[in-house]
């Protein structure tokens, strides 16, 4: 097993150099890597910044690089210190302390250094067993089999070691990671296992407002992605396509996109699995509708009873060239969206006008019914609407309007 390979390397090597450097040296780096294990995570906010200003802008180097490199420095800087204290120590013993005190300091020294030699080497297996730990919780979740790097198989074998030899047990001791990041692992492994989720990610009520958001448009309609993420390639590969490689260079996107999803992993993760939202679905506003023509016709013949059939005919195939790409969203933030509506309200002889605008507004909730406040023309406008059974109804318009939830 590999674990076990690691362990015996570890702490063979670790009671060889603890034999050879001496107790004091071995003491100080026990410490040295106890105070870097305690304070890697908490002052790479201080780095952070600097390693942004230098060019590196990837989060992933940006989440891993500095708990690296705050554990190194600290470790070396007790590494320096020690190696002055046993000078000092040495040379007492050397010039001060006569040749049998030299000769049984010595034998302490090296000795006692190769006990705690083993002690540190336990140490680096616990630390070393919790990194494989955290990344391999990954990437197992995104093996793709042979086709992964060499790289990746390595961690993931021996990631798997971790579970099966129990040391994974000794990683979730100490581990600090917040519970949000294994969730978020088990969702991203769902979605990259099951590219057809990506229709009902599409539709997750919070994920409405970013799909209207330009910066975020790009990601959506890229084909290519897309089609990368159907054939399920290596994650490096998926990592490295251009629109994952600048959405993770983009910190205020990220940021954007994890206060969205940081709230309702659980629930996400419920909608991912059976299509339903436990906090969303009851407000039934909440989505992509697209606009129905015959629903509509039926709204209107019912308002018009008398209308003659052969107007009927005409005003069918005008909604049904106009209204072609007319559709509704409802956000989460109580934002909405009236897509490429015609101008229904026009002068009196006026022939139909083929312009198609698109209103931003509000919308709230009263007594089980909608309330839409919108912008036209530089006017404020207010509809009602209403959900019936599958549709969504909205009057207070020049043609009462319904709507069908987009499949």
């Amino acid at each position: 097993m590999t674990i076990w390979l690691l362990a015996v390397l570890l702490l063979a090597s670790a009671a060889g150099l603890g034999l050879r450097q001496g107790v004091i040296r071995v003491a100080f780096s026990l410490v040295g890597i106890l105070t870097g294990a305690l304070l890697a995570n908490p002052l790479t906010h201080l780095l952070r910044p600097a390693l942004s200003a230098v060019g590196v802008k990837n989060l992933i180097d940006l989440w891993l690089v500095p708990p690296a490199i705050v554990f190194v420095v600290i470790l070396v800087i007790f590494k320096v210190v020690a190696f002055a204290v046993h000078r000092k120590t040495e040379v007492h013993y050397k010039y001060k302390g006569g040749d049998l005190r030299l000769t049984l300091w010595r034998r302490m020294n090296s000795r006692l250094g190769m006990c705690l030699g083993l002690v540190n080497g336990a140490a680096y297996l616990i630390l070393i067993s919790f990194v494989i730990y955290i990344l391999s919780y990954w990437t197992v979740q995104m093996a793709s089999g042979d086709a992964d790097p060499r790289g990746l198989k390595i961690l993931n074998r021996v990631g798997r070691d971790l579970e099966s030899t129990g040391m994974a047990k000794v990683a979730r001791v100490i581990d600090r990671m917040p519970p949000v990041y294994y969730k978020t692992a088990d969702i991203v492994g769902e979605l990259y296992h099951t590219p057809l989720l990506e229709s009902r990610l599409d539709r997750y009520p919070p994920f409405l407002s970013l799909a209207e958001q330009p910066e975020f448009q790009g990601i959506l309609n890229d084909k290519e992605f897309s089609a990368l993420w159907q054939r399920q390639p290596p994650i490096t590969e998926l990592i490295q396509s251009p629109s994952i490689a600048a959405m993770l260079k983009n910190s205020s996107e990220l940021k954007t996109i994890w206060a969205i999803v940081e709230p309702d992993l659980d629930d996400l993760a419920a909608f991912l699995t059976n299509g339903v939202s436990p906090k969303y679905d009851p407000v039934k506003i909440l989505g992509r509708w697209d606009f129905a023509v015959n629903p509509t016709i039926g709204l209107l013949r019912r308002s018009k009873p008398n209308i003659p059939s052969s107007e009927m005919a005409r005003v069918r195939q005008w909604m049904a060239a106009q209204f072609a790409t007319t559709s509704f969203v409802a956000m989460t933030d109580h934002q909405l969206v009236l897509k490429n509506l015609p101008q229904l309200k026009t002068s009196p002889g006026a022939p139909p006008s083929t312009t198609l605008e698109t209103l931003s507004g509000q919308w709230s909730e009263s007594d089980g019914k909608y309330v839409l406040n919108y912008s036209s023309g530089g006017k404020s406008e207010e509809a009602t609407a209403e959900i019936e059974g599958d549709r969504l109804v909205i009057g207070g318009q020049a043609l009462e309007m319904a709507f069908e939830r987009e499949d």
